[in-house]
């Protein structure tokens, strides 16, 4: 009885394993030939995502550091380098 269990197990799992390799094309395989409803339905699909696209507005130059430098628009290393000539003049003065 164990045997024939096991067996009917394995048959149960095997059956949708078949049939799935059955729907997977081989490699090298043509590829079916479309109908013509399918074919306009696949022109109309990339004319609507195309129509899609141009619906998107342009967006502007994005700065992701813009909230870290801050509103000025010049910037901060182009500072520091003037305070470090500064502090350079200063001890050599001395």
């Amino acid at each position: 009885m164990r045997v024939f269990r096991g067996a009917l197990v394995i048959a149960l799992l095997a059956g949708p394993a078949y049939a799935q390799e059955k729907s997977i094309p081989k490699y090298g395989e043509q590829d079916k030939d479309k109908t013509p409803q399918e074919k306009e339905a696949e022109k109309a699909a990339e004319q609507a995502y195309k129509r899609s696209l141009g619906n998107i507005p342009d967006q502007g130059a994005t700065d992701p550091w813009g909230a870290v430098r801050g509103n000025s628009d010049a910037p901060k290393a182009s500072t520091t380098k003037a305070s470090a000539a500064k502090t350079k003049k200063t001890k050599t003065a001395n």
